[in-house]
């Protein structure tokens, strides 16, 4: 379906004629005319026989050719300032949209094989690949975003509804592609950062994983732990990892997580902390905060619309260059 967003501009249309009617009249040897700029080159233009661009400044047919063709072009920006728009299908969009913010450790410590999807030992990436990947599916209405962090913090994913783009990123990301150490600091403010310059959805959320302690970058957890006071962005903190100290001796992990401090961001900000020492606790985390979040807001329908200015305006100045090139040639 094809609709201009400001069909009242066409009343422009009527602005030429108006202009016409009003300028006062030029009396010189050629008789009566308009008092327009172009003057000195319509004295100059001849009539060339057959040619439908000929004009004579003592020709009345010509007058009126000069004028429709001048018409054309601000027809054709008339078009284009009213903005057409092809209109998709609608959309049913059940109750109001959230931005989520994903938050992810992808450090090599998430490589430890302490984790199981069926009778299969896999590493915490893994499982937390399968269990994001089935959040993400199920928020449908809801504007999803993906930071990746290790010894960097990442944007991989700004927020979108395109859950495809998300999912992608999530199966294609590898332990270790941001660092070895840990900065959940700069994770979480770049998160915040996002979050609070981008204004289309007013519901916000991070969800943040880790498996360790804050050891670099540039922000410190009790200066994130302030952002997220500050802003106000409901935060949900996930600690993954067993909680065998025999497993977590056999996989190097020599640094614990530093729950108090994940839960302390969780509590300032209204959001929850939770503990996941397997695949199973952690879909259940997901889960709940799936719960936590529904929308309770009234369905409502949105279209996708793609932008057709361009055209007609392309064809305005296409035509203004030929009318330009025809004039200069008949000189």
């Amino acid at each position: 379906m094809m609709q201009f967003a400001y069909p009242l501009l066409f009343a422009l249309l009527l602005l030429p004629f108006i202009i016409r009617k009003i300028l006062p009249e030029l009396k010189g040897m050629h008789g009566d005319a308009l008092k327009i700029p172009f003057i000195g080159d319509l004295e100059k233009i001849s009539i060339k026989s057959g040619s439908l661009w000929s004009l004579s400044a003592d020709n009345s047919d010509g007058w009126s050719r000069y004028f429709w063709m001048l018409y054309i072009v601000w027809f054709l920006l008339v078009c284009s300032v009213a903005r057409p728009q092809i209109l998709g299908e609608p959309i049913r969009m059940k109750g109001e949209s959230r931005d989520i913010m994903l938050v992810l450790d992808i450090s090599t410590s998430m490589l430890a094989q302490d984790f199981a999807i069926g009778n299969t030992r896999v590493n915490r990436l893994t499982a937390v690949k399968k269990t994001a990947s089935d959040f993400v599916k199920k928020r449908v209405n809801d504007r999803i975003g993906l930071i990746l962090f290790g010894t960097r913090a990442y944007l991989q994913v700004p927020l979108t509804y395109d859950k495809n783009a998300v999912d992608e990123t999530l199966w294609s990301m590898q332990a270790g592609m941001a660092g070895d150490s840990t900065s959940i600091g700069d994770a979480l403010g770049l998160a915040l950062k996002n979050l609070q310059n981008d204004t289309e959805l007013k519901n916000k959320v991070i969800i943040l994983l880790t498996d360790g302690e804050n050891n670099d970058g540039n922000i410190s957890l009790a200066q994130a732990l302030k952002l997220s006071t500050d802003q106000e962005i409901k935060t949900y903190t996930i600690g993954v990892g067993s909680q065998n100290l025999f497993l977590n001796s056999l996989f190097g992990q020599v640094h614990g997580i530093d729950e108090q401090a994940l839960n302390a961001i969780a509590q300032a900000t209204k959001g929850q902390y939770f503990r996941a020492g397997s695949t199973k606790a952690l879909q259940q985390v997901y889960d709940l905060i799936d719960n936590l979040e529904t929308s309770q807001h009234q369905d409502r329908m949105i279209r996708e619309t793609k932008e057709l200015f361009y055209i007609p305006l392309s064809a305005a100045l296409l035509f203004a260059l030929l009318l330009a090139y025809v004039l200069r040639r008949a000189e």
